[in-house]
């Protein structure tokens, strides 16, 4: 078997809106094809030996066992390879259970997809999926355990922490949208101008002096004393000098730590001897040059999470720890400890494995013991000097036992230091008496405390502190997303796209929109390219600037990684027409359709699919959606729009030279077609429904018709505002359209219109691509011979694994189908065949380029122009 291609989506793709994270793997099966599972000797037995948990996997039968029993009958190892994929990331602890097996039209290829949780972890199983399954086929060993380890390795190294998990977690239960910035914990939550960031549990409200505070361990503790807040007593060490000032004052036992430390590291505890005191301060400067030295309080340690300036959990910290048993050694005890399923590899799950370290030797050497050494019945041996969780430690909650006024205590805390997401450390007997009566104190305040201990302790009751860090960002009446209108097609997707970004920003917003020239913020260009795919979506709605986004979302990006976006408030499929098939599995009209589909698809419950009456893949599609519905047409009389306006639908028209919104019986004639400069005065027909579109988009929205007739009257079709798109150069004596048209569907429009045209000789300029079928290409030489005198036939680029003759050759073979007395000569270069053109055009003429390289005909083209007028001012 041979892997062709692997691809992530992340997305709503054609797969499956709602399940966006999906990995989609093109397996060539070879020989297998010839060899379903019930003709491999073994193959079920093997498969279940080393997979004995897949009995849960119901596949198609829909009860338990139903994989065995489909490989018993026998199925092919695409479908194998998709549940081994699924499984063994469910045995690296990412359960997740989607998955689809597909022929292609290529027989014994078949795309197999399947869902994951980390990306890179799902890579990973797609291609150790199948080495697996030609181990089973072979009947040769294979290490399971090593691939499931290097699935945890790649899952700990990318994904989220646990508190940054738990607050992504608590934003999608909200349906608030979420993008993660980088590789790091930074995530931004929102879209556009309703973005809120935060990285680990340091959100952007989060104040930096605060932060700063929070990390000087000495100014932290002068500000709490000078709010009479008990701290331990001690000072700031830096040589064998100060230590032992320090310990004069305060006396024995003491404790050190680093003061830039966190996570307990370098930290020693319990401290009596001036020699141990030493070695504590030569371990603190591993990590920090000033060391902290305290006294030691006897106790328990404590912590407090403040949020918003409101105790919202407290938990009591146990460092890592065995009983004895009188029999067992401390090494065999930790192993035991860690065979407690809730232990796991770093943060996978509730608590940490076990590991030894220097601090657990010195810890044990203070006892008198070794890892070999045998403890007493229950004898508790500490193997760690603090309690974090990261180390081993363990967690019980306490919320519901603190005291009122140790609670008044945190929550002031939290404002002398300022901290929005606060965790208090406190050490005493107990939390249910004032901090004052029991002796405790506090011993740090840290910004960016971690959740895991109040998320899922040992012992207690979970809290949801995620909760009211939402709460915060996004109080009630906050909103998250911003608009989206998404725009795809097959053609006039860029000039809907830029009508409505048009309309949208003269109603008053800053929008942000994706064409196929460009990312565009407020009419600014910030990236120049085809931008019609999901990173380019993405970095409109990571732009803090954006309050209204319109997409252009092309068939590419959805192919190869879905959409950018989780839904959209309003979509357009402008049409479906030939154009791209035979590539990627996409050979049929129906194909396309699914394709384009899926932006409809995404469009939110209450939002509106916008799709082309006159297309009958549009009008298929509209049966299989859930939200609403609208249609556009140029045919007022169309048999589904009558239909649709007897039901009292909404929809839009183009009636008696009027770009209309008709609703039931009720007609609002938004403007005159002759007064909307992007028809061309009415002629260009396929501009005319781009309009529509975009009309009856604006109005759903709840745009008034007043402020669309006037943006529709104000876009001017032009190099500035639709480059590429029916641009015309008017010299003196003739005249140079440049369009995009590079498809069947896109050269029929330009016919449409040049029937409209009046000239004494009709010019055009075009070419092929070399990835069409051999029938678009001839059909785009007989529209071309229908509609041209004379044709010039450049093909310089987009040969695509075609010869340049070959190309030639076969938009001639449609030129000579047009049946028309057509003459024609072939200059390679698009730019010496436009300057040929221009140099030799006669009076009254009428140059037509189609352009797939826009910004060179138009440069040159308006070049020409420039040096005309230039001497026509002389």
């Amino acid at each position: 078997m041979k892997i062709l291609k692997i691809q992530a989506l992340r997305g709503p793709n054609i797969w499956s809106v709602q399940r966006k994270k999906l990995i989609q793997m093109r397996l060539d099966l070879q020989e297998m094809e010839q060899s379903p599972t019930n003709k491999i000797d073994g193959f079920r037995e093997r498969l279940e030996k080393m997979f004995p948990t897949m009995i849960e996997h119901r596949c198609s039968e829909g009860t338990r066992g139903g994989f065995f029993s489909r490989i018993e009958r026998g199925t092919w190892m695409g479908h194998v390879i998709e549940h081994i994929a699924l499984e063994i990331q469910t045995l690296a602890g990412m359960e997740t259970g989607f998955g689809r097996t597909r022929e292609t039209k290529t027989p014994g290829t078949y795309n197999v997809v399947f869902s994951y949780t980390e990306e890179n972890v799902g890579l990973f199983a797609a291609e150790s999926s199948v080495a697996i399954a030609e181990a089973l086929i072979a009947g040769t060993d294979y290490d399971l355990e090593a691939d499931i380890q290097k699935m945890r390795v790649i899952r700990d190294r990318v994904r989220l922490g646990p508190s940054t998990g738990s607050i992504v977690e608590e934003a999608v239960n909200r349906d608030i949208p979420w993008i993660r910035l980088g590789t790091n914990s930074l995530v931004q939550l929102g879209y556009g101008i309703n973005q809120m960031r935060f990285q680990a549990t340091i959100t952007c409200k989060t104040s930096s002096i605060a932060v700063d505070i929070a990390c000087n361990k000495e100014q932290t503790k002068k500000m709490l004393d000078a709010a009479s807040i008990p701290v331990a007593n001690g000072g700031i060490c830096v040589t064998e000098e100060d230590l032992a000032e320090t310990i004069a004052k305060i006396g024995y036992p003491i404790v050190l730590k680093p003061l830039d430390g966190n996570h307990g590291k370098g930290a020693s505890i319990n401290v009596k001897t001036w020699e141990d005191a030493l070695a504590g301060l030569e371990y603190a400067k591993k990590y920090s040059s000033r060391i902290i030295v305290e006294k030691f309080i006897t106790g328990f340690d404590f912590r407090v999470l403040i949020i918003d300036n409101k105790l919202v959990a407290a938990a009591k910290r146990v460092p890592a720890n065995v009983v004895g048993n009188g029999k067992d050694s401390i090494q065999k005890l930790i192993e035991e400890t860690n065979k407690d399923p809730r232990r796991g590899y770093g943060h996978e799950n509730v608590l940490t494995e076990i590991t030894i370290d220097r601090d657990t030797e010195d810890l044990l050497e203070k006892l008198k013991y070794s890892v070999d050494s045998v403890p007493r019945k229950d004898e508790v041996v500490y193997l760690k000097s603090t309690a974090n969780l990261s180390t081993g430690g363990t967690s019980v909650d306490v919320t519901d036992m603190m005291h009122p006024e140790n609670i008044f205590l945190c929550e002031r805390i939290s404002r002398v230091i300022g901290l929005d997401i606060c965790g208090v450390d406190i050490m005493a007997e107990n939390l249910t008496q004032p901090l004052k009566e029991n002796g405790g104190c506090i011993l740090e305040v840290n910004a960016a405390p971690g959740f895991r201990m109040h998320l899922a302790p040992s012992e207690g009751l979970p809290r949801n502190v995620a909760s009211p860090v939402i709460d915060m960002l996004y109080p009630p009446g906050k909103p998250s997303r911003i608009p989206i209108i998404a725009v795809t097609g097959t053609n006039g997707k860029t000039t809907t796209t830029r009508l409505l970004a048009h309309i949208v920003k003269n109603n008053g917003y800053k929008v942000g929109f994706t064409t196929s020239d460009g990312i565009y913020v407020q009419n600014h260009m910030m990236e120049k390219g085809d931008t019609t795919g999901p990173l380019s979506a993405e970095y409109i709605l990571k732009d803090p600037t954006v309050e209204f986004a319109v997409l252009e979302t092309a068939r590419g990006g959805i192919l190869r990684s879905g959409l950018g976006f989780s839904r959209c408030d309003i979509a357009i499929i402008t049409n479906i027409q030939e154009d791209h098939l035979g590539l990627n599995d996409i050979n049929t009209l129906d194909d396309l359709a699914r394709v384009k589909a899926t932006v409809v698809r995404s469009v939110k419950k209450d939002g509106w699919a916008i799709l082309n009456a006159e297309d009958a893949n549009c009008v298929k599609i509209a049966s299989d959606l859930s939200c609403n519905v609208a249609f556009f047409s140029l045919d007022e009389n169309n048999p589904l729009i009558q239909k649709l306006c007897k039901e009292g639908k909404t929809v839009a028209v183009y009636e008696n030279g009027y770009i209309t919104i008709k609703k039931g019986e009720w007609k609002i004639r938004v403007e005159r077609a002759t007064h909307v400069p992007l028809t061309l005065g009415g002629k260009a027909k396929f501009m005319v429904a781009n309009v529509l579109a975009a009309t009856l988009a604006s109005y759903l929205y709840g745009f008034k018709t007043e402020d669309i007739s006037l943006s529709l009257q104000t876009f001017i079709p032009s190099v500035a505002q639709t480059p590429g798109r029916m641009n015309i150069f008017e010299f003196k004596k003739f005249k140079v359209l440049i369009d995009f048209a590079h498809n069947p569907a896109g050269y029929r429009a330009v016919e449409s219109y040049l029937e409209s045209v009046e000239s004494t000789k009709k010019i055009g300029i075009i070419a092929g691509v070399g990835d069409r079928r051999d029938e678009d290409i001839k059909e785009c030489g007989l529209i071309a011979g229908r509609m041209f005198d004379h044709i010039i036939i450049r093909q310089e680029k987009y040969l695509r694994g075609r010869t340049e003759q070959e190309i030639i050759n076969l938009i001639l073979e449609g030129v000579s189908e047009a049946g028309k007395n057509v003459t024609h000569e072939i200059i390679p270069k698009e730019i010496e065949a436009i300057k040929h053109a221009i140099d030799n055009a006669e009076e009254g003429s009428f140059i037509t380029a189609l352009s797939d390289v826009v910004a060179n005909a138009i440069n040159i083209v308006q070049e020409y122009l420039d040096k005309e007028n230039e001497e026509g001012n002389i």
